[in-house]
């Protein structure tokens, strides 16, 4: 049974992981993390994500619970995170990384975490987008400079990050391509 800790486990991220996670058999929320000023401390994970009761209070404390959980999954902001990644490093925990606005300099402490820990880092999970990255990486490749590329996005009202993780990956790998 792997044990998983969900850092962010309030927002739409978290609330959508804890509900996947409810129904598998061999991984458990074991863990449920919230900024220190979150109005939702104290309460149940599964109560906040509204899929029942887990009996899981969502804590500020991740130091304290490293020993908890094996992988520690974070959708949370670029300052968190860097600060998650040096505390999993330290314990040898695991992680996967949704977090998007990292600079260059926290994505470089993620690399260089990476040769002590797995880490899975990725703007988007969706297998859709990932797979669009792949198609963008070839179509600019076959295309050249022959093509003028513009990425256009839109998103749900509450999205605190604009460019996103996504549209902002999908340019890097379309320049990687075109040199």
């Amino acid at each position: 049974m792997t044990r998983i800790a969900v850092c962010g486990a309030a927002g739409r991220m978290g609330r959508q992981i804890l509900e996947v996670v409810q129904g598998t058999s061999d991984v458990e929320v074991s863990t449920a993390i919230e900024h220190d000023a979150s109005p939702f401390l104290g309460n149940d994970a599964g109560e906040v994500a509204g899929i029942g009761p887990l009996g899981i209070s969502i804590s500020s404390d991740l130091a304290g619970n490293l020993k908890q959980f094996d992988v520690l999954i974070d959708f949370t902001n670029p300052q968190a995170t860097a600060a998650h990644v040096a505390l999993c490093r330290r314990a040898g925990r695991r992680m996967v990384i949704g977090t998007t606005g990292l600079t260059d300099e926290h994505k470089a402490q993620i690399r260089d975490a990476g040769s002590d820990i797995a880490i899975v880092l990725a703007p988007n999970m969706s297998v859709g987008v990932n797979l669009c990255f792949r198609l963008a990486e070839i179509a600019a490749r076959a295309l050249g400079d022959e093509a003028d590329i513009e990425i256009i996005e839109a998103h749900h009202a509450r999205k605190v990050d604009a460019p996103s993780g996504t549209a902002l990956h999908l340019g890097e790998i379309i320049a990687g391509a075109l040199g």
